[in-house]
């Protein structure tokens, strides 16, 4: 009967010791995670600083370029209109010249 409570009593003893490991492996799980949070939260911070920095210092080459980019598709534009005119034009001067 003693060895019966003894051993009971071990028992209650390692149950109590694995809950007590138990809970600190998980509060000390539970550190690791908010550690880890708070580290991707500031990089995802510095991140969004960075670019917004860069956005910041590229907006006027932005501009500069949006304006180029504008001047450049009007130029083209204005040639290819040049070249559609000339060649209706010859070929309006083609139909005049009698044939022969």
């Amino acid at each position: 009967m003693r060895d019966q409570e003894r051993q009971s009593s071990k028992e209650a003893k390692r149950v109590e010791k694995n809950k007590a490991e138990e809970a600190g492996r998980l509060a000390k799980e539970r550190g690791r995670k908010e550690a880890y949070l708070v580290r991707e939260e500031a990089i995802e911070k510095a991140s969004k600083a960075r670019k917004a920095r860069q956005a910041e210092k590229n907006a006027p080459q932005d501009i500069e370029q949006s304006a180029r980019d504008q001047t450049r598709k009007k130029a083209y534009s204005a040639n290819e209109q040049a070249i559609a005119e000339a060649q209706e034009a010859r070929k309006l001067k083609d139909k005049k010249r009698p044939q022969g």
